[in-house]
């Protein structure tokens, strides 16, 4: 099996250091870059399944590198961030990232976060992958959307959330639900996680996103997925 290419992106040394020589010794195929540019030139050469990146680096930031990345490619996009940098991270969450892990972090934690992510990612397997429901069209082999015949571009995560929604519609599902589904158990309180991703899906699936008509809100509970809109 041909290793996962992994693009490390930190400004600082030690880590990338540590970092590299970690996934090596777990069989992935790893390059580094010091800032977002950096990163940008190697991505294109580099083909890389998977993205980690630091928040604060100079010359481009991990968030201005998330919303260039975003152009370009849905591949999954991991940041680390310092503890306390809350309004960052969702500010990260909503330019694309998929997830964050905060420093200081065990490195058997964001190995964990990388094999996680890269089980979601596309698959070859064709069998039984279309999900059709109301006006959605879900194929889950090639993470593809359709949402009233047109396609509709999701990042990895926002695919995996907008799945489970659809798999379980006209169920009213409890913010821990969806956590616990999509994020896993470590996340049941980090409701700012459901609060930008489901931002970011009605923006692009819903006609009027101010006024939901597929992702409706349950107030102080959680939400259901209404795929006929009606």
């Amino acid at each position: 099996m041909e290793a996962k290419k992994i693009l490390i992106v930190d400004d600082e040394y030690q880590i990338t250091r540590v970092l590299k020589r970690s996934f090596l010794a777990h069989r992935y195929d790893v390059r580094t870059a010091s800032d977002g540019e950096a990163a940008l030139d190697l991505f294109h050469d580099f083909h890389p399944d998977l993205i980690i990146t630091d928040l604060q680096m100079p010359e481009m930031n991990g968030i201005q590198l998330c919303r260039e990345i975003r152009k370009l490619s849905e591949i999954p996009i991991i940041v680390l961030s310092v503890k306390g940098e809350e309004k960052t991270k969702v500010e990260a969450l909503d330019a694309g990232a998929d997830d964050y892990v905060t420093k200081p972090f065990g490195i058997d934690e964001l190995l964990a976060r990388v094999r996680a992510t890269l089980r979601r990612a596309p698959t070859d397997k064709r069998e039984d992958s279309i999900f059709e429901n109301g006006d959605f069209s879900i194929d889950s082999a090639i993470h593809k959307v359709s949402v009233r015949g047109e396609e509709v571009h999701l990042t990895p995560k926002e695919f995996e959330l907008l799945t489970y929604l659809a798999k379980n519609d006209n169920k009213v599902l409890t913010h821990r639900n969806l956590l616990t589904a999509v994020w896993g158990g470590n996340f049941i309180e980090q409701t700012e996680y459901l609060r930008v991703f489901v931002g970011n899906l009605r923006k692009k699936i819903e006609p009027n996103p101010a006024k939901p008509q597929y992702i409706l809100t349950e107030p102080w509970v959680g939400y259901r997925f209404n795929p006929s809109g009606n």
